[in-house]
């Protein structure tokens, strides 16, 4: 766990790893937020409830989590949301992200975006990410797994191709 010691008591924040308690608010956060539990990235189905995430609390309860995986010493970012911007939520979520991929002795931080998503290209990027791969169409393929993706994104772009970003390790 860490706090954010330099803020008073209404600005701490405390990250920690979600627990089962956690569970029905993940499954309630993203069902209002997203309109499904389900996340795909790179043609797997993720179910975001059950996977391992780190929470990020405030005086007024969980305002940011952050899910993912590990498989054969990768650490995916599956999905992270703030409730709260420009305030540094995003970025403690990573970098506790980070120290449990560097503990678990992970290559690289890796991500799935969408092509439209240039906020997200801002903010990874921002934050020591490289995009390193354009997935082509890639998004036709995750509708057959998925099929209540839209056909259009942010800003009106169409919905078409994952963009993959890492951070590599030093393991």
């Amino acid at each position: 766990m860490g706090i954010l010691d330099s803020m008073n008591d209404d600005q701490r924040i405390l990250i920690r790893d979600a627990s089962k308690s956690d569970h029905s608010w993940i499954e309630n956060f993203y069902k209002e937020r997203w309109g499904s539990n389900r996340v795909v990235s790179r043609g797997v189905m993720h179910d975001v409830p059950r996977l391992p995430g780190l929470i990020a609390w405030r005086h007024c309860g969980r305002v940011g989590l952050l899910t993912y995986q590990i498989v054969e010493k990768e650490f995916e970012i599956v999905t992270l949301d703030s409730l709260e911007e420009k305030i540094g939520l995003g970025s403690m979520l990573i970098s506790k992200a980070v120290d449990i991929a560097c503990k678990s002795s992970c290559n690289r931080v890796w991500l799935i975006t969408t092509n439209d998503n240039m906020p997200a290209l801002h903010f990874y990027q921002k934050r020591g990410f490289h995009i390193v791969a354009i997935h082509r169409n890639a998004l036709e393929r995750s509708r057959q797994l998925k099929p209540e993706i839209p056909q259009t994104g942010l800003f009106g772009i169409p919905l078409r191709d994952e963009i993959e970003l890492e951070m590599p390790l030093n393991s």
